[in-house]
């Protein structure tokens, strides 16, 4: 029986990190949606210093 817990375990762990990962990818999605103005901005900003214009 104790062996069957732990076998069991291993799928478990997976799931688990599975579900962390899913749960980063979402929130990161949603930061850079959110923060898609003002990364725009910056990189325009930059541009156009590196130019010089």
């Amino acid at each position: 029986m104790k062996a069957l817990v732990l076998r069991d375990s291993k799928g478990q762990t997976l799931v688990e990190y599975a579900l962390i990962i899913a749960l980063v990818s979402v929130l990161l999605i949603a930061a850079l949606t959110a923060l898609k103005g003002g990364i725009s901005t910056a990189f325009g900003k930059a541009t156009s210093h590196l130019s010089g214009t």
